[in-house]
């Protein structure tokens, strides 16, 4: 369902003013037998204010323009965590983890640490196997975050195989030079550019963490509930 606007009617408010304003200027007009310069001077002081008016809405429109439509992903709920983590890595985890499912678009994510999934939570995809695709390799090569503001126009989509199929948006963050942080969001263009500052700042973090605690390898995961 989309997110109902509070403030459209704020945002009306000019355009109807303009126009009723408009309107009322020319039926004075009509209804005047005889002009006067004075008249003449305040019709078309009234028509241009009741123009900027109108103008102020239509602006307002471009500059805040609709919010793309969210959907309601595909998977069952769930919070998939690696058994072996020393327990200062699972409450990481689960602190980012949660932040920034209540925070941002994020209804799906995951966390991919030297060859391994440390965490899948959220919405979980049927495909619990997560083999990193071409774009997952280029953030891990390069250092660099990878935005697909709608994934509906990637080719490259195949490859997030493991999160929702019908997945808007997708954020590969990269953590440290080991890891990706994997976001699936529920409509396209969700993500502002504070959102992705604040999702770097999460991932440097979790990097320092992982680090530090060195995890060892393990393909063990244990369910648990949200």
């Amino acid at each position: 369902m989309a997110e109902v606007d509070s403030n459209r009617v704020l945002r009306l408010l000019p355009l109807c003013v303009g126009s009723l304003g408009g309107v009322l200027l020319l039926v004075n007009r009509v209804l005047t037998p005889q002009v006067l310069d004075s008249q003449a001077r305040s019709d078309a002081l009234g028509v241009i204010l009741s123009a900027v008016l109108i103008l102020t809405t239509l602006l307002w429109q471009q500059i805040r323009p609709v919010r793309p439509e969210a959907v309601q992903l595909k998977g069952r709920q769930g919070f998939e965590l690696k058994a072996d983590l020393p327990e200062v890595a699972k409450t990481e985890l689960a602190w980012a983890s949660h932040l920034l499912l209540s925070n941002t678009a994020t209804r799906s994510l995951v966390v991919w640490w030297d060859s391994q999934v440390l965490l899948r939570r959220g919405i979980l995809g049927e495909n619990e196997r997560v083999e990193p695709g071409a774009i997952v390799r280029r953030v891990l090569e390069k250092g660099k975050p990878v935005y697909l503001v709608n994934l509906a126009l990637y080719p490259g989509r195949v490859e997030f195989d493991y999160l929702p199929e019908n997945t808007q948006g997708i954020i590969c963050q990269p953590v440290g030079s080991r890891g990706v942080l994997i976001l699936g969001a529920n409509a396209p263009r969700s993500y502002t550019k504070q959102d992705e500052i604040w999702i770097e700042g999460i991932a440097d973090k979790l990097a320092d963490t992982l680090t530090r605690l060195g995890p060892e390898s393990s393909q063990k995961t244990e369910a648990a509930d949200i």
